[in-house]
């Protein structure tokens, strides 16, 4: 990042903070399908759960500034439709003009901070629903971990519905994330996915809320996605999760489930904004080329 931009967001948020409502009321917004049946969306909400690792890389996520080029650099390439965020992402984005044109779903729970022995209590520490319609955001994002053995997932639950009913009632997108998940034997938090935990979640997931009208689903690529699929009628995104497997076999799976009834594109951060040649513009353009268009 140049030291102009870097001292722009610095002089903004020190001495004219109102800059970040004035940015959010300015932004030149667009329909969520715009001319093509599925979306590549840059999630970039990890950090506010404390997860900075990518790849084996502990502390890859750890500058604000170097995540700020990149999520510029993927907002930028054909194709790329829109940003998942925490407030603090979105609100530097604004002020650097970088979401005109784009979808920009907000990132609301981010209390479950990783490896926390409350994990699965996951409050909603970000967005709420009356500043995304405020900032003319275009939906919100939850994560709804199912802990099996944990009784703060009722709190999770019931938190989760509330939002989509809440997020409904504005015709705003309710993105909801589910997992099966269980404690490993060290404390540590586990996603079930095998493809009948991902259909167990999807089950609970898509029932959230006074309706579904406006809930989207955000599932991982797993074994037997046809199968999965048929869990469910709503919208889906496939998210990418920190890859562990070469880049190539990665963008396979994403092309083949791409390719399943439902399925309406990708939300993908990590895999994207750090692979492994560090080319963020490549990595962003092979997925671009995944996606169907109408």
């Amino acid at each position: 990042m140049r030291d102009e931009d870097r001292g722009k967001l610095s002089e903004y948020r020190a001495r004219y903070p109102e800059k970040i409502a004035q940015a959010a009321a300015e932004r030149r917004r667009r329909p969520l399908l715009a001319g093509r049946d599925q979306l590549l969306i840059i999630a970039a909400d990890h950090a506010a759960r404390g997860a900075l690792a990518v790849r084996g890389r502990p502390m890859a996520m750890a500058s604000r500034v170097d995540l700020l080029d990149r999520l510029r650099v993927a907002l930028a390439r054909p194709g790329v439709d829109g940003l998942l965020a925490t407030p603090d992402i979105v609100e530097d984005l604004l002020l650097l003009g970088a979401l005109d044109d784009k979808v920009v779903i907000g990132s609301m729970n981010r209390g479950g901070i990783h490896g926390a022995a409350f994990e699965f209590d996951d409050r909603f520490t970000a967005y709420d629903t009356d500043t995304i319609v405020r900032m003319g955001l275009d939906g919100g994002k939850m994560l709804c971990r199912v802990g099996l053995d944990s009784p703060e997932t009722a709190r999770t639950l019931e938190a989760c519905a509330g939002a989509v009913t809440s997020l409904a009632r504005q015709g705003l997108v309710a993105m909801v994330e589910p997992f099966w998940s269980r404690r490993d034997a060290g404390g540590g938090t586990r996603n079930d996915l095998s493809p009948d935990g991902v259909i167990h979640s999807i089950h609970v997931g898509q029932a959230l809320g006074a309706t579904s009208a406006h809930t989207w689903l955000k599932i991982p690529v797993i074994d037997e996605m046809e199968r999965v699929m048929e869990a469910t009628t709503l919208p889906t995104l496939l998210l990418g999760g920190d890859p562990t497997a070469a880049p190539d076999q990665v963008y396979s799976s994403w092309g083949k489930a791409l390719r399943l009834a439902g399925v309406r594109g990708l939300v993908v951060g990590r895999a994207l904004l750090y692979p492994p040649d560090d080319d963020v513009a490549a990595a962003v353009d092979i997925a671009a080329g995944l996606l169907e268009v109408s």
